[in-house]
């Protein structure tokens, strides 16, 4: 049958259309992602004039344009927002608007050319032109606002759907493309006369596609894109891509950079970005930095004797004490269960060990538990000027550490990286 005939060849044309651009953004850290927008560029004329003039019957009678219902433009720039972000997906959106905008000027302006003939039936199609120009120009306004609504409705339902990708994106997949089918219709309707009929059959094609074109960037993501780190951006309020509400984002950002609930220093996955972003700055400006280990000493015979409620008391406590004793500009992490690391910027070695020594008196003063004394082990390191990265620099201070605890516990002791060959011991003790 015919209609089976053409239904095979949408999912066929849906699957080259899809594999060819996926790889070009997949290959966008080595092409360049203006090869990935060249070709949707390019694909999205052609979504426009097929969508004028090219329809097919599918089973039940449906009547379909592989334009509107293969080639979307909108569900790859979906894919583009979650794989980079607002920033990044507004600019086709805003090339393809102002380039349609173009053509409509330009082609305005050549009526006005006197034309030469070159063949019979070689003059050019004004009318063609315009209705093309005024298609192109209507729809890239609507993918304007398809994108604005996809990624609002994708973000948002993560609040119920949580990290199931393929709903999410069938979801607002069928939801912007209804909306998109009735508002291209309208303007399809008004400058060519199209029948009710290719209303309905284009939306009924458009949710297969959304739910075949859902496995597809759900499978992508799952499997094409999960070694792809992402990259963290500057975010400016520019203009309306810029203020959408990337929730999912936020979410992992908060993730990683928030605070631990019982003591309400940083958590270790600020550490991990913090740290690193805090250390590798201080090396390229050739800026001191140093990094406090601090662990607290025989915490495990506190938590077996009093009980998990007492050692949280401890260590909402000794937390308080560090936050107190250090400067407002240094970082306090919470590393690990019984572990707290401290990050001062622009500190020598002399000052980080004095800061560190500070901290281990006021703890050992102030903090008690059932009568008997709670002290700490601190394991110091600094660079001032000598290329260490956060890695190095953490290692070194767990040696002191280690060493601190080897010694008899409750002292300091940090080693000062003026240059990574020339590493001095200062000793702090109780």
């Amino acid at each position: 049958m015919p209609e089976l005939s053409n239904l095979a060849l949408l999912a066929a044309d849906a699957l080259v259309y899809f594999a060819v651009l996926a790889g070009l953004f997949r290959l966008r850290h080595r092409l360049g992602i203006g090869a990935f927008f060249c070709a949707l560029g390019v694909m999205h004329f052609i979504e426009t004039y097929l969508a004028s003039i090219f329809y097919v019957t599918l089973p039940l009678g449906i009547v379909t344009s592989p334009g509107s219902s293969v080639l979307f433009t909108g569900k790859l720039l979906l894919l583009v927002y979650i794989r980079e972000d607002a920033k990044v997906v507004r600019q086709p959106i805003y090339g393809l608007l102002i380039g349609n905008l173009l053509m409509v000027a330009l082609a305005a302006l050549m009526r006005h050319h006197s034309l030469a003939q070159l063949g019979p039936g070689g003059m050019a199609d004004f009318a063609f032109l315009d209705q093309m120009g005024a298609l192109m120009v209507w729809g890239t306004a609507l993918l304007f606002v398809d994108c604005i609504l996809i990624v609002i409705l994708y973000e948002h339902s993560r609040s119920w759907l949580r990290d199931r990708v393929f709903l999410r994106l069938a979801l607002a997949g069928a939801a912007v493309l209804t909306f998109d089918q009735f508002g291209f219709y309208a303007g399809l309707h008004l400058l060519t006369g199209a029948p009710v009929s290719v209303l309905l059959g284009g939306w009924a094609a458009k949710m297969g596609a959304v739910a075949i074109y859902s496995v597809l960037v759900a499978g992508y993501l799952r499997f094409a894109e999960r070694s792809i780190g992402r990259q963290p951006k500057q975010a400016r309020v520019a203009d309306v891509f810029e203020m959408l509400t990337y929730r999912e984002r936020y979410e992992d950002l908060l993730a990683r950079t928030g605070r631990d609930a019982l003591t309400g220093a940083y958590d270790r996955g600020r550490l991990e970005t913090h740290g690193r972003e805090a250390i590798a700055a201080a090396a390229q400006a050739e800026r001191p930095v140093s990094l406090l280990l601090i662990d607290i000493d025989d915490f495990k015979t506190f938590n077996d004797r009093l009980g998990h409620a007492a050692g949280d008391a401890i260590i909402r406590s000794i937390a308080q004490e560090i936050m107190a004793t250090v400067r407002a500009s240094d970082t306090v992490f919470r590393f690990g269960g019984d572990e707290f690391v401290v990050i001062s910027e622009d500190v020598t070695g002399e000052a980080a060990l004095a800061l560190g020594e500070r901290v281990r008196r006021e703890i050992a003063t102030r903090v008690e538990s059932a009568g008997s004394r709670v002290t700490v082990s601190i394991g110091v390191a600094t660079t001032a000027g000598g290329v260490v990265d956060y890695d190095s620099l953490f290692q070194l201070a767990d040696r002191c550490l280690y060493q601190a605890k080897a010694a008899g516990r409750n002292c300091t002791i940090g080693d000062r990286v003026a240059s990574p060959e020339a590493p001095v011991r200062l000793v702090y003790s109780g």
